[in-house]
């Protein structure tokens, strides 16, 4: 619990001591219908990172991702480094999540419903997370050196309390290259006064989603009928 209060107090006093910045992303050549007809710019992470500072301490935390309804949730989780993240299934069937791609590799290995598993994150980098069973299941682990970050909501705005000083903007949108990420990278100076940002466009142009294969490399199966196997399961 002592660590959960420190991280409670360190970050009450940078809303104490420090200053709002906000902003706005829009994206820009998409074709998904909720950006598209919805104008529906959630879940972009945004995040600051002190200029100068390569790695700062790992804070310990512990949060969630669920498993239900054959669906990870949150899809999108961003965390710093240190955190460990539990993967509770709470499915009448078995899952096993992995990740085999650019992030941390890891394998939590098949287990029952109404059990966990736990991964602790100790380096930056964007973490895809499968389901070994069940190849419609996906979600994304943003891990960051820094503990300023937040999400977009739906119009595109986002706000963040940080103490003085220069800092590095970043974004990260699940349907943009990395090119297009970077050239919305930024400098920021923060004051003791509210500071309001230009609006940041990311393009999704060149986006394609690609299958992916299952932990051992190979094309998935034929999808396996969970009522067959598991008496009880749900679609």
């Amino acid at each position: 619990m002592i660590w959960r209060l420190l991280t409670c107090f360190s970050l009450a006093a940078a809303a104490l001591w420090g200053a709002s910045v906000s902003g706005q992303v829009e994206v820009r050549d998409s074709r998904a219908a909720a950006v598209m007809k919805l104008r529906d710019f959630s879940g972009i992470v945004v995040s600051l990172r002190p200029v100068g500072a390569t790695s700062l301490p790992a804070v310990p935390a512990q949060v969630i991702i669920t498993q239900r309804n054959k669906t990870f949730l949150p899809h999108i989780l961003t965390i710093m480094t240190g955190t460990t993240v539990d993967f509770p299934n709470f499915d009448p069937i078995f899952h096993n999540a992995f990740s085999s791609y650019n992030g941390q590799v890891f394998d939590v290995g098949l287990y029952p419903p109404g059990t966990s598993r736990a991964v602790k994150f100790s380096k930056a980098g964007v973490v895809r997370v499968f389901c070994n069973i069940h190849p419609t299941m996906s979600a994304v682990i943003v891990v960051l050196n820094t503990p300023y970050f937040t999400t977009t909501k739906k119009d595109g705005s986002w706000a963040l309390d940080v103490p003085p000083g220069n800092y590095e903007l970043n974004v990260f949108h699940e349907r943009s290259s990395e090119q297009a990420m970077q050239a919305a990278t930024q400098k920021v100076t923060v004051t003791d006064e509210a500071h309001k940002l230009a609006p940041v466009t990311v393009s999704e142009a060149g986006y394609l989603s690609t299958p992916h294969k299952d932990k051992y490399g190979k094309e998935y199966g034929p999808p396996s009928d969970d009522k067959i196997i598991y008496p009880g399961a749900r679609n």
